[in-house]
């Protein structure tokens, strides 16, 4: 309940202070999925031996945020962070043109080549992180802080 109540206390502050932005259709957004409040992440590379990210992510709670993920196939690889996917508000997923809103996220995962995007509101300030399930390397790890 503690966490629940941080949550809405930063959407407290966060939502009396959002312009109001129109989409492509003539609809209402709020400042927080304006472009104005929108900043692009460095992709996550899922590939047998290579490094998930080059640099940890710095994230301000607020703040709308997209990311891509890129499986080459070399193996199935996932990315697990239930601590860090409960701390984001997740708008969109989208693959291959299609798009996933979904109520939670748990991981991911690649069986074979392609990619996604990821859309998310930052919420609950705190560190976290992303990594492939049963590795050990700090390299398959993304360490995620949302301040």
């Amino acid at each position: 309940m503690k966490h629940f109540a941080r949550s809405i206390a930063v959407l407290a502050v966060a939502l009396p202070n959002l312009a109001l932005a129109q989409d492509d259709k003539g609809f209402g957004l709020a400042g927080i999925l304006s472009a104005k409040n929108k900043e692009d992440l460095s992709p996550i590379t899922l590939s047998a031996g290579v490094p998930l990210a080059d640099a940890p992510w710095e994230l301000k709670s607020g703040t709308y945020y997209e990311f891509e993920i890129h499986g080459d196939g070399s193996q199935e690889l996932a990315i697990t962070g239930s601590e860090f996917f409960r701390a984001i508000w997740i708008d969109e997923i989208v693959v291959e043109g299609l798009e996933i809103r979904p109520l939670g996220l748990d991981s991911i995962e690649f069986d074979e080549e392609g990619e996604m995007e990821i859309g998310f509101v930052a919420l609950k300030p705190g560190s976290y992180h992303l990594k492939v399930p049963g590795s050990t390397g700090e390299t398959q790890r993304l360490e995620i802080t949302i301040k």
